[in-house]
């Protein structure tokens, strides 16, 4: 599908990548691996036609379509988010339009026996046709699922995308490019804006997807999830392992070994040759020999190693204050700004417990963050304990680095004391040692930008670390290190984390989002996992809307009158709750019934000589409109019954 040969691209002195040579074939799964600024989101850009490489080709078939999610891009702000998402459907836009033009020239006219209009009519029936060979009439449920499924729900369909966060705006672009099908997926870094429920999702979308992928992810059950092929960059070259990125972890490690054997043994003959030149340079009878030796030790190729694995990350936290025994204590806080955000939370943190906060983005985790912070106001009582000295990684710290200083400068600029003294010690051990130190900060990749920020938040000792998204951007190693460090930390800490694999063996104790509260569950993430009895985050919003929209007569049943409430009140509740009960399940069978009768309606259509009815297009363009209003009311009942039962 896609051919790469030679491909070879330099920004300085050193070639980013060399003799790069591949192929993307239908329906491949291809994990793009390799440190922070190695080089990957370069190649995906190369591959769509966003930058050219300094030399090589790369071929491209005229008929296939690239769809591309680059970590940054530049979001509109002028609509809703459906009629941004329907920009993925151009064509059937067009296509629609023409139908309508068409449809108004055959209503006009009443020279139903004549040549031109017979035309007309074929005209429609062709261009209708197309229009239902294109999954036309699907594509506003399309819509619907794709943008669900990234966790937007029915009511932010209608709001303007400006009320958005960027994160969510990026949701929004990956959406337009999941609808458009396009023949080949690259996606750079698409799960840093996504929660642990939606990159499950677009796991089993890119699963059963026909379009081949390309994706750069630091989320490393995500890759073993979707991808059946690994691409590394490693020390200028690209190495094509065609297996799954756990099984790739194991054939990299025995080639590293094997690495390591050659760069030893072509060391050790480098150093017997000019130990050998050095010895014998001023015997005549020698020359011969030393010329010989100098012509083989200028015709050595020198053999690298990944310096990933040679310069280890070794974070450590510096010693913190002993702080009490309960840094943070909630007790029935609420926040909300035009809804409730979430209320009656009630938690408490011990000290030295690792803890994570999950759910739904949008559910109230930053904000229960920025509550603790003390930057937002809230309700309720939130105690900060005794001597707590607080840490904290915001998602977009590293967003806020000052780009015109160096890395040296960077962290020159907070650091105090004797730490001064050995700023060059604590970049060497963040992988930015030699001259990495004098970059500047706009040409540093976003994982490089992550560590950069992180290095400034150990540079003062502290007792409580809130992290919110601390993985973005960092590669696999940099994730390794950073997990080990915080499981060493003698403090407590709060991760706010969509990474599965980084929160596995890290946390004791899971805080879940979600409607509003806030529930607490013992145990590591996927211990989470095995409490709600499913396999996958994914399936437990479904497991709570069925819940909400069909309770069972048991649950209505539990419900006892409440002592401060008459028995006529209860009565009265209880009549109030079966008819509203009663009110969703009318309203479920007219969807069904409908979204029965459009399925017959478009069976119908396609037909080719009834294509044309004018009676059959009016009647599913009116029981289309009929079913949205439904839905939207099916929705507002369901919110009703919700209330009546909390």
């Amino acid at each position: 599908m896609i051919s790469i040969e030679s491909l070879r691209v330099e920004f300085g002195i050193k070639p980013l990548f060399a003799d790069a040579s591949f192929v993307v074939n239908d329906r491949d799964r291809i994990a793009l691996v390799g440190k922070n600024g190695a080089g990957k989101s370069t190649l995906l850009k190369i591959l769509c036609g966003q930058q050219q490489p300094t030399s090589g080709t790369v071929s491209v078939p005229n008929d296939t379509r690239i769809g591309y999610l680059p970590q940054v891009m530049v979001l509109q702000d002028d609509t809703t988010v459906r009629q941004e998402a329907q920009k993925a459907f151009a064509d059937v836009t067009k296509m629609k339009e023409r139908l309508e033009q068409l449809q108004q020239q055959m209503a006009e006219r009443t020279d139903y026996d004549s040549q031109e209009y017979m035309a007309l009519v074929d005209r429609f029936t062709q261009a209708h046709d197309r229009y239902l060979m294109m999954g036309a009439e699907n594509k506003e449920a399309e819509l619907e699922r794709t943008l669900t499924g990234l966790g937007f729900s029915r009511t932010d369909f209608e709001r303007p995308t400006s009320e958005f966060s960027g994160g969510w705006r990026m949701r929004i672009e990956l959406a337009k490019i999941l609808l458009q099908c396009p023949d080949v997926l690259l996606l750079d870094e698409p799960t840093n804006h996504l929660d642990i429920e939606s990159i499950q999702w677009l796991e089993q979308f890119l699963a059963q997807s026909a379009s081949a992928v390309v994706l750069v992810s630091h989320d490393r059950a995500f890759i073993n999830n979707v991808c059946n092929r690994t691409l590394e960059i490693s020390c200028g070259h690209v190495i094509d392992y065609k297996v799954k990125y756990n099984e790739y972890m194991v054939l990299r490690r025995e080639r590293r070994e094997q690495q390591l054997r050659a760069y030893e043994n072509q060391q050790k003959e480098i150093a017997d040759m000019k130990a050998f030149i050095e010895r014998f340079r001023y015997q005549a009878t020698k020359a011969v020999q030393v010329q010989q030796k100098v012509k083989q030790l200028e015709k050595i190729v020198p053999i690298e190693v990944d310096e990933v694995d040679n310069s280890a990350m070794h974070l450590k936290f510096p010693p913190c204050l002993r702080s009490g025994d309960y840094p943070v204590i909630c007790d029935e806080v609420r926040k909300e700004y035009a809804h409730v955000v979430f209320d009656h939370v009630n938690l408490t943190i011990k000290r030295g417990e690792k803890v994570a906060f999950v759910g739904k983005n949008g559910e109230g985790k930053s904000t229960l963050v920025k509550c603790i912070m003390g930057e937002i106001p809230f309700d309720g009582t939130l105690k900060i304990g005794h001597n707590v000295q607080i840490g904290y990684f915001a998602q977009n710290q590293a967003q806020l680095l000052d780009e015109s200083l160096t890395v040296f400068q960077t962290i020159d600029n907070v650091a105090k004391g004797e730490i001064r003294l050995r700023i060059n010690d604590i970049l060497g051990a963040f992988m930015f040692g030699g001259e990495a130190s004098d970059k500047r900060v706009k040409v540093l990749s976003g994982g490089e930008r992550t560590r950069l920020a992180m290095i400034r938040l150990l540079l003062e000792p502290v007792n409580l670390l809130i992290l919110d998204e601390p993985t973005n951007h960092l590669d696999m190693a940099s994730k390794d290190v950073l997990k080990e460090a915080i499981k060493a930390f003698d403090g407590t800490a709060i991760v706010v984390s969509h990474d599965r694999e980084f929160l596995d063996g890290l946390v004791t104790k899971v805080f879940e989002f979600g409607g509003g509260k806030v529930r607490e569950h013992i145990g590591g993430i996927y211990d989470f996992l095995q409490s709600k009895k499913i396999s996958e985050l994914s399936e437990l919003q479904k497991v709570q809307d069925t819940k909400t929209s069909q309770p069972s007569q048991k649950s209505l049943e539990r419900q006892e009158t409440p002592k401060n409430q008459s028995y006529a009140e209860h009565k009265e509740q209880q009549k109030l709750l079966r008819k509203a009960e009663k009110a969703v399940e009318e309203s479920e069978r007219k969807i069904s019934d409908m979204e029965s009768r459009l399925k017959e309606l478009d069976d119908l259509l396609m037909i080719p000589e009834k294509a044309a009815d004018m009676t059959l297009v009016t009647e599913y363009t009116s029981t289309k409109a009929m079913l949205d209003k439904e839905v939207e009311r099916w929705e507002q009942l369901s919110e009703q019954l919700e209330q009546l039962l909390n």
